[in-house]
């Protein structure tokens, strides 16, 4: 099975030495978005619905990149530093994504990197 690494300049430069995702035949394995702007690489705001907002159209410049979409993703790994946030990414993650929902996990942490609030990796699976 060959390996290909997925780039795109719509979604956030990689901050460590890890790829935006990486196709293994029909799935692609989504890295963690935070909520950067891409032109800028700073985190958009301070405020929950922007963060997640962001994080999300991060996600689906990478997804379209890998020629899918978010209602490719099979599996999203959330992680937030408040839980009390859950409903607040739920809303957001409903406007992004629809019925069948992906599966799901999501995780408070203590931190994440450059301080943000939330996290989101996923699995996505293409057709043959």
């Amino acid at each position: 099975m060959s390996k290909h690494v997925i780039h795109t300049e719509n979604a956030p430069a990689a901050i460590g030495p890890y790829s935006q995702a990486v196709r293994a035949g029909n799935t692609v394995y989504l890295s963690g978005q935070i909520p950067l702007v891409p032109e800028t690489m700073e985190v958009i705001s301070e405020d929950i619905v922007e963060q997640t907002t962001q994080v999300f159209k991060n996600l689906q410049a990478v997804c379209e990149a890998a020629g899918g979409s978010l209602q490719h993703v099979v599996k999203f790994n959330i992680f937030m530093t408040d839980l009390s946030n859950f409903a607040t990414v739920n809303e957001v993650m409903t406007q992004f994504v629809k019925e069948p929902y992906p599966a799901r996990a999501a995780m408070g942490v203590r931190a994440l990197p450059k301080g943000v609030q939330v996290e989101i990796e996923g699995i996505m699976v293409l057709e043959d």
